[in-house]
């Protein structure tokens, strides 16, 4: 997609390097993500992928390198199964959050302004029709819908999506990928889109970083995403064929009907 006027980097990573213990995840990282751009994280699980995230959120400091961003962070966490015990938590007061934490005895004047970006942000993800219903009654799909906005009060530059497609069926995962591009493309919003799975989002990706034991890889899906390359990442022969459109891939730590297994911990 074309780039912006102003193309400032969102999120950038300057000769970055993360290790947990005696475990480096990845060493000498340069990464730039750009306004609008769409990127998706993948490798085998704990390599370091939510870490990734964890960083950019301030939650875990790098080792060595700099981080700087320019502009406000949205987060978009996993859908769980159990999420659907929250029954006295409406849809609306899980976006709220997004405003102002779990803080309240704000002003009136305050109060209408927090309405108001609450409003919006439910209304940009087509939620208002069960934004008053329980979080228990919804549906997983109408649920991340309602992270999604929570994510979007802020007016962030840049969205950081942890497995949000976990434990949504296909048609859901559409609806999700499909919000999250519209806001990209509308308000230039960049993604950064942690993922076991490429195929959901294979349409919408600029680039992908793939993480692999303390190596990665940035480029295209072209670049990134063939035999050769992720070969060199493993260490060991892996093939990368398309079927119906699909990539699928074969051989490292993979496993055929998927592109990875779901992570578990330290991903």
């Amino acid at each position: 997609m074309s780039a912006p006027a102003d193309d400032t980097p969102v999120v950038e990573f300057t000769d970055a390097t993360l290790a947990l213990g005696d475990r480096t995840l990845w060493q000498d990282l340069n990464l730039a993500v750009h306004p609008g751009e769409f990127i998706a994280v993948l490798g085998p699980n704990g390599s370091g992928k939510t870490t990734l995230l964890r960083a950019v959120l301030g939650q875990v400091p790098l080792t060595s390198g700099t981080l700087t961003l320019h502009g406000r962070l949205g987060y978009v966490p996993q859908q769980h199964a159990d999420d659907s015990d929250a029954m006295a938590l409406r849809g609306r007061d899980l976006v709220g959050f997004g405003v102002d934490g779990a803080s309240w005895g704000i002003g009136w004047r305050g109060r209408r302004e927090r309405a108001a970006r609450v409003d919006a942000a439910i209304a940009e993800v087509g939620a208002t029709a069960f934004a008053e219903q329980p979080l228990g009654l919804l549906s997983g799909g109408e649920q991340q819908r309602l992270r999604i906005a929570q994510a979007l009060t802020d007016d962030p530059a840049v969205l950081l999506c942890d497995e949000p497609l976990s434990s949504l069926d296909l048609r859901n995962q559409r609806v999700v990928v499909d919000l999250l591009d519209a806001r990209r493309r509308a308000r230039d919003t960049a993604i950064l889109f942690v993922t076991h799975e490429i195929n959901p989002v294979l349409p919408y990706v600029d680039r992908v970083l793939y993480l692999v034991d303390g190596r990665f890889r940035i480029g295209t899906v072209a670049e990134v995403m063939n035999s050769a390359t992720l070969s060199e990442l493993y260490g060991s022969h892996v093939e990368v064929a398309e079927v119906a459109g699909r990539l699928v891939v074969i051989g490292g730590d993979t496993d055929a009907g998927h592109h990875h297994c779901d992570d578990q911990g330290q991903s």
